[in-house]
């Protein structure tokens, strides 16, 4: 089995860590490829023994190579898996450093379990859509989708910015707001979670368009399909704003209108025996610390 590492940041505090998992896959006979910058991050600290691995740097090397994708790290950086990952339908299975982790649900203390699991083919595949950007084209070249939500945010502080919303062309409102969220289910855990919108299960078809501290009291964030092509048009005093899909973010002009549809393709979660979404949720938002549950 061919298996990529891919991280972004290291601490000394995550070297046992890492090094239970190199040493766990390499003993099962795993051919590891490692993401080259993290590589030169961690191999002082954890490839101590010289082992033999590939380095891989691009799309085209990953795919060439990679049966799956471990991602090391927290949510952000699973999601940067997804410009070296794109349309390939390869696995990503996140391991969470950290804390808090919806994406990255297999926590430090299950490393062991998670490789034994993988190597026994003990796990499933969950199909997690994205949204993708029709409009204007490549303004994020290759990489013109999301797993989580793509978000327009004012630039000034001084006043809000007015967001008008439509839904196969059909009116839907006029958001005046620090910004506007449109949000896939794996997004309604992130960023619209936290600007009050719902939890959708991963398999909901659906978006999610959540205002950001909108001046309106009674605007709620409202579920759609997702087959819906949703169109956005800043208009009002910002001549400018930000437009960003995940952590990718550009300046745009308001004369622009920006198109949204659902990604033809998905990305391959990696959900292990035991696990599921109502108990991820539960234990990342302490829902079990209330004794009436």
């Amino acid at each position: 089995m061919n298996i990529a590492l891919f991280g972004k940041s290291f601490s000394g505090d995550r070297t046992p860590f890492l090094r239970q998992l190199v040493d766990g896959l390499l003993q099962n006979g795993v051919q590891l490829a490692v993401y080259k910058p993290f590589y030169q991050l961690i191999r002082p600290s954890v490839f101590v023994n010289n082992e033999e691995v590939l380095l891989f740097e691009t799309h085209h090397e990953l795919i060439a190579f990679a049966d799956m994708v471990f991602s090391i790290g927290g949510d952000g950086t699973l999601l940067d898996t997804l410009p070296l990952i794109r349309d390939s339908n390869i696995p990503v299975l996140g391991i969470n450093m950290g804390r808090l982790g919806f994406l990255s649900s297999i926590s430090k203390q299950e490393i062991d379990q998670a490789v034994n699991q993988v190597i026994a083919g003990n796990y499933t595949l969950e199909q997690r859509s994205l949204i993708q950007l029709d409009n204007p084209p490549n303004l994020f070249p290759v990489v013109n989708y999301a797993l989580n939500e793509l978000t327009i945010f004012r630039k000034e502080t001084t006043s809000l910015i007015v967001v008008q919303v439509y839904v196969n062309e059909s009116f839907v409102n006029a958001y005046w707001a620090d910004g506007l969220i449109i949000a896939t289910p794996t997004g309604s855990t992130a960023y619209s979670l936290s600007a009050g919108g719902p939890i959708l299960t991963p398999h909901s078809a659906n978006f999610v368009i959540t205002p950001i501290a909108t001046h309106n009291l009674s605007v709620r964030p409202i579920v759609i399909p997702d087959n819906s092509a949703v169109k956005l048009r800043v208009v009002g005093r910002h001549t400018t704003y930000t437009l960003s899909m995940d952590s990718r973010m550009v300046e745009m002009d308001e004369s622009v209108d920006v198109l949204i549809s659902k990604a033809p393709f998905t990305l391959n979660m990696v959900l292990m025996e035991g696990k599921d979404f109502f108990g991820t949720i539960r234990d990342k938002l302490l829902w079990g610390l209330d004794i009436r549950n």
